[in-house]
């Protein structure tokens, strides 16, 4: 067992990533926390960076715990939280009401059907089993009362016009506000990972509240869009972090016979330039017209480029779907990994599909870090300070150039032709 001090911080971290069960942490440097709905833990290795730990972790998938038992030795109650009592959590975490430091977690938001009725019906039930996954979320934070408290979601939940799970839970902790005294005040925002040092494009909405009150200001930007110079996005003073920053230093092509494109298209993929799509085999691109503009989903055959960063990393992606590796094939789970910021040396013992099925559901680490440090400091009025950003991508230079693209396989050229465009949103059934 390894005991380390506030001090060495960074110690901490890279003795977390050597397994379960290693350190013991003096002093008053861990702030304690909930996590529900954890998946792999994307969240909470954020959090776990920015000097948090995970008193207790409640997922029900039983390979996704197994996966957390091989790299942390968080409690985990291994069931759906529809099925756990507040009373059981909070024996289980080893904490009364009210002295959690941060509840967080991502509940899955399935359409609101009956989002009219929490809203404008004149009892908000949060025991009631037709909440959902939101309301089970609101249900802990109403009996847990943490001090501060997190939520991610994808960020249709804040939709204009389709806003009802926003709604629902913002309605839901006046609610608890009314009934147990508190004062949680909820900021929300939908951020871009990209903008935070994220080698992802990956948009998500993300709610925190502070259970005294206090209003939380999100972090601003630091990165930006190259091509939309700094000037737009001040104070942001660093270029997007590229896939080239997050992968450029793993093996080109690992011994994995997982990591082949099949299916109908996995022969096309070599014929697209980096950071293209099927859109280059479209009359507007620089290949052969195979396909119509826009006739397919924007994931359709898309490739990294080294110079930008990833698209977002999907969970349940299909034979054609990317984004894929430059070298034409698929990203191994080292790669996956590396650009949603977990921390490296994490162990799978699972298929690479279902490794890239938790992975692709999780929040990005390094963006659950920035969200976190500046909980602590404005929430939690711990100014420590934590150094550098733990799991921010080093810069990678030199860049190599794109890979030289091949010739267009002979099995597909009976598909040039001039195909019709898309008609137009909402007008076509695969509209991108």
């Amino acid at each position: 067992m390894q005991v380390v001090n506030l001090a060495s911080y960074r110690t901490v971290c890279d003795a977390l990533s050597a397994g379960p069960g290693v350190v013991v942490i003096k002093g008053k440097f861990v702030l304690k926390l909930v996590s529900l709905y954890t998946g792999i833990g994307g969240l909470d290795f954020g959090f776990e960076s920015a000097g948090f730990e995970t008193a207790l972790a409640v997922e029900s998938d039983a390979t996704t715990c197994a996966t957390i038992n091989l790299n942390r030795s968080w409690p985990i109650i291994d069931r759906s939280i529809h099925e756990v009592s507040s009373e059981e959590l909070m024996e289980a975490a080893g904490v009364k009401s009210g002295e959690t430091d941060v509840l967080i977690g991502g509940p899955p938001c399935q359409p609101f059907s009956k989002s009219s009725y929490w809203i404008s019906g004149d009892s908000l039930r949060l025991d009631d089993p037709r909440a959902g996954a939101l309301g089970e979320y609101l249900r802990v934070l109403r009996d847990l009362r943490p001090k501060a408290f997190l939520l991610e979601n994808v960020y249709g939940l804040a939709y204009k016009g389709k806003d009802e799970g926003l709604k629902f839970l913002l309605a839901g902790v006046e609610k608890i506000n009314q009934e147990k005294g508190t004062n949680y005040g909820v900021s929300w925002q939908v951020l871009n990972a990209a903008q935070y040092g994220v080698p992802q494009n990956r948009e998500r909405v993300f709610l925190v509240g502070s259970r005294e009150g206090i209003h939380f200001k999100f972090p601003a930007p630091t990165h930006y869009a190259p091509e939309a110079g700094s000037s737009s996005a001040e104070p942001a003073s660093e270029p997007y972090c590229t896939a080239w920053d997050a992968i450029g230093d793993l093996p080109p092509y690992p011994d994995e016979s997982s990591l082949k494109v099949g299916g109908k298209w996995g022969d096309l993929l070599p014929s697209i330039p980096e950071g293209q799509n099927y859109l280059w085999h479209t009359n507007r691109g620089g290949g052969f017209p195979l396909f119509g503009w826009r006739t397919r989903y924007w994931s359709f055959m898309l490739k990294l480029s080294k110079v930008l960063p990833s698209w977002t990393i999907q969970a349940h992606p299909g034979s054609a779907v990317g984004p894929f590796h430059w070298n034409n094939r698929k990203l191994s789970v080292q790669e996956l990994s590396r650009i949603q910021t977990f921390p490296d040396g994490l162990r799978f013992d699972c298929g690479r599909a279902v490794a890239q099925k938790m992975l692709g559901n999780a929040v990005p680490s390094l963006l659950a870090e920035v969200l976190a440090r500046a909980i602590r400091v404005q929430l939690l009025q711990d100014p420590t300070d934590l150094g550098a950003l733990y799991l921010l991508p080093s810069k990678k230079t030199p860049i190599p150039p794109p890979e030289k693209v091949k010739p267009l396989p002979s099995k597909y050229k009976h598909m040039i032709g001039d195909h019709p465009d898309h008609p137009g949103e909402r007008k076509g059934a695969r509209n991108c």
